[in-house]
């Protein structure tokens, strides 16, 4: 049954990849953009931009009905331009995103509200080309029978708090703590529901100094009282923040094909 649709926030202005490059590092490979901004998802990875080795995680998938990346407003012209071969072959809709990620999702959620064939949303990030197809299906299951679902992994490293002098101020327990990962994957109404509740929280609250920071989708579900499963996830399905990132998801993707 194709009742998925999965969302790829591609809205990001990738401040924290430019800024982690090294003066001594080779240049990225920008040329062929032509219009478009650096965007770290517009990147070519080894013949495809970086969004599409991402969608193509999921394209086969015979549950998935629609696609929708939000990409920044200002880009959306050169967006369609430049890509619209793959936008065309993997019928790609597109919608623009917000300043931060839950608007962006917000703004994305808002084409499906009136799609009553869609059961599920997953949300994923557009930067994450290398999730492996079996953390799909995984989650996907997942959903199906909960409601909502997530890829997390157990935090391998010592955790510490660390005061304003820069001083390490104790170790936080590591017991029950992990690290998410995406897809996370929702009931449309839930989904839906839970960023109408933020928008209207976001509306009602005055106070600068507490911004109700939202880091992921999964806090949102939750806040209706509603419990996610996490699913494991995979040390591969890295997000691409910096250029090191970039380079170890290259040879992640290069090795796969190798085996192939």
């Amino acid at each position: 049954m194709r009742d998925i649709a999965l969302i790829l926030p591609a809205a990001g202005r990738s401040t924290r990849f430019h800024a982690g490059r090294h003066p001594e590092t080779a240049p990225l490979d920008t040329h062929a953009l032509d219009d478009l901004p650096p965007r770290k998802v517009f990147l070519d990875l080894d013949g495809a931009a970086v969004w599409v080795r991402t969608l193509t995680r999921f394209a086969n998938r015979p549950d998935l009905a629609r696609v929708l990346v939000a990409v920044c407003p200002e880009d959306r012209s050169a967006f369609e331009r430049h890509f619209a071969i793959p936008l065309k072959t993997f019928g790609v809709e597109v919608v623009e995103g917000g300043a931060e990620r839950f608007e962006t999702v917000a703004r994305a959620l808002d084409h499906l509200r009136d799609d009553p064939t869609i059961a599920l949303v997953a949300v994923h990030d557009a930067a994450r080309p290398c999730v492996p197809p079996d953390r799909i299906e995984a989650v996907f299951q997942a959903a199906r029978h909960c409601g909502a679902a997530a890829l997390a992994v157990p935090v391998a490293d010592t955790l510490r708090r660390i005061d304003a002098e820069g001083f390490a101020a104790g170790v936080i327990d590591r017991t029950g703590v992990v690290a998410m990962q995406t897809p996370q994957v929702f009931r449309r109404d839930w989904l839906i529901e839970a960023h109408d509740r933020h928008r209207q929280r976001l509306a009602n609250h005055h106070d600068t100094a507490d911004p109700l920071a939202v880091t992921d989708d999964v806090q949102l579900v939750e806040a209706l009282g509603k419990r996610c499963a996490l699913v494991p996830g995979h040390p591969a399905n890295l997000k691409i923040t910096t250029p090191r990132d970039f380079e170890l998801a290259r040879a992640l993707l290069r090795a796969e094909t190798s085996v192939l």
